[in-house]
């Protein structure tokens, strides 16, 4: 009959439909009964297709990152920005693999201020800003590699929950990503076998540093969900992908500041994120994932142009209070909130080094900026008070009490 195919042959659009479904690899049932995926090396064949709706998201998203960069540039101290924008970041990263801790926590914790209520698992954000800077200063001289990968690892789980599981290796056994409890046959999603991870993982650097064929932010999304399929370690994945993301914008000079982090996104649409990456699996949907990426880069550069953009505002606010307001100590008083941008709690004792005079008139000067709404003490102690500057940290995380 027209048309018909005959027993045993297979219709080009047959393969077509199978190239798609594992264009991101295949799943190979083990010799243990379960199935690993096994990604393909990047990028995916057939290719992305860049039109339509994926190439308005991309020009979309390579615009606010232009202005993200440009507005950075307007302000005082680029790099003070980065560090705190670093320490959000943090924050909302380890927030979805559990932490509590706030930022206002975080910057007690550096400062070795007592706070109330300050979250136990602090030293897991620190940490991830400690792998951040490292990683940021490492890229000098040692490009994104497997090697660079292990010590960013290192760092982030140094003396905290995982620190068993041998940071810095890669695994070496089967892990499996599902609800609490389930067992590998129950698996949501079953990485690739560790045997597998090297070559998965060269390959994957192979296609970091080869010919850049794709844009770089198309390129950029591509890697943080293969990072995330290989899954190379026991625990951490999560955030190391997520650092890669920063790693490679500056790296390629898309960025001349680290300032664009994607955690708020992923944690906001965290249902669809891993959706994005499961159809990635099943049906080799890349440009799904991609348009849930770029989507993300847009409004998170967006959303970073107009905190800075207020803290542009607020600085010249309270500039000008303290200046009209404080008389003759409007000099000390411009000097502490230069500091409060670096470091937004202090203590009187603080306030003293800051401005270089004794207790009591250090003590009248945080008095006034308690009364001018700049500060505000924290702690309802008598004595060993904590000053915050409010204002400021309420941009940077809105749910600041």
């Amino acid at each position: 009959m027209e048309g018909s195919s005959a027993p045993g042959h297979v219709s080009a659009s047959e393969r077509l439909h199978a190239n798609a479904a594992h264009r991101a690899g295949q799943y190979v049932v083990q010799p243990q009964g379960y199935r690993a995926f096994i990604p393909a090396p990047l990028p995916p064949q057939p290719p992305v297709r860049l039109e339509g709706e994926l190439q308005a998201l991309l020009s979309q998203a390579d615009q606010a990152l232009g202005r993200l960069d440009g507005s950075i540039q307007t302000l005082p101290d680029p790099h003070l920005f980065a560090s705190m924008y670093a320490r959000k970041e943090a924050v909302l990263s380890s927030r979805i693999e559990g932490t509590q801790s706030s930022l206002q926590d975080i910057l007690a914790a550096e400062a070795d201020l007592r706070t109330p209520n300050r979250a136990r698992d602090t030293d897991e954000v620190i940490n991830y800003v400690t792998a951040m800077d490292y990683g940021l200063e490492r890229l000098q001289t040692l490009p994104i590699s497997s090697r660079l990968i292990r010590e960013i690892h290192e760092r982030l789980l140094r003396g905290v929950r995982g620190y068993k599981l041998h940071p810095g290796e890669f695994r070496t056994s089967q892990n499996w990503i599902g609800p609490a409890g389930c067992t590998l046959h129950e698996a949501t999603f079953v990485p690739p076998p560790h045997r597998e991870v090297p070559n998965a993982l060269g390959d994957l650097e192979n296609f970091i540093h080869g010919p850049r064929d794709l844009p770089d932010l198309v390129q950029i999304g591509l890697v943080h969900a293969q990072f995330e399929t290989i899954h190379p370690f026991p625990d951490g994945n999560g955030r190391v992908g997520r650092l890669l993301i920063t790693f490679l914008l500056c790296e390629r000079g898309i960025l001349s500041a680290p300032v664009l982090y994607l955690s708020h996104f992923f944690l906001r649409y965290r249902p669809e994120y891993y959706e994005r990456l499961q159809v990635v699996h099943d049906t080799g949907d890349w440009e799904g994932w991609l348009a849930f990426f770029l989507r993300g880069v847009a409004q998170v550069s967006a959303e970073a142009s107009t905190t800075v953009r207020r803290i542009l505002s607020l600085r010249e606010r309270h500039r000008t209070l303290v200046t009209e307001r404080l008389g003759r100590v409007a000099g000390d008083g411009l000097r502490l909130l230069e500091r409060l941008y670096r470091q937004p709690l202090v203590t009187v004792t603080r306030v003293q080094d800051i401005t270089g005079t004794s207790y009591p008139p250090a003590n009248r000067l945080v008095a006034r900026l308690v009364d001018l709404g700049i500060l505000e003490e924290i702690t309802g102690d008598r004595r060993n008070r904590v000053y915050r500057y409010t204002p400021y940290l309420q941009i940077l995380e809105p749910n600041t009490p």
